[in-house]
């Protein structure tokens, strides 16, 4: 995005978060994805790992986002939901690496909730995800 189609929001004084932005202001055409598992396209979970599942989902995100001619730095937001707090927090360093191969160091507003269970049984984690694509 343009600098002038995205500005990320920095309250003053508040300590800079790491792997994401408090908040994000953008202009452009929005592009909003229903929440994305980590199978793939054939609808096929691959692994049962927290990491794998992970990284799929953000490729099926991606892919989406392609459609409407998006790329990575377009998102503007990620909402997580994974079945495992300590799983999660577990893999954060793996997690990490697989984000930044796929995403570079661009980092949305992100929230991650921990939920009871998700809709498909093997599913360990979903992202649900909001673009800006400039005019």
């Amino acid at each position: 995005m343009a600098t002038q189609d995205i500005q990320i929001l920095q309250p003053p004084g508040w300590p800079k978060p790491k792997g994401y932005a408090n908040g994000i202001a953008a202009r452009g055409r929005l592009v909003f994805m229903a929440g994305m598992v980590g199978w793939n396209r054939e609808g096929v979970f691959e692994s049962d790992d927290f990491v794998a599942q992970a990284r799929q989902a953000l490729k099926n995100v991606l892919e989406t986002l392609a459609e409407a001619g998006g790329r990575p730095e377009h998102l503007v937001r990620l909402t997580w939901f994974v079945t495992s707090k300590a799983e999660y927090l577990a893999s954060l360093e793996a997690l990490g690496e697989a984000y930044r191969a796929l995403m570079g160091r661009h980092y949305p507003a992100m929230t991650v909730v921990e939920v009871k269970a998700l809709m498909e049984d093997r599913a360990k984690v979903e992202i649900e995800a909001t673009a800006v694509i400039p005019e």
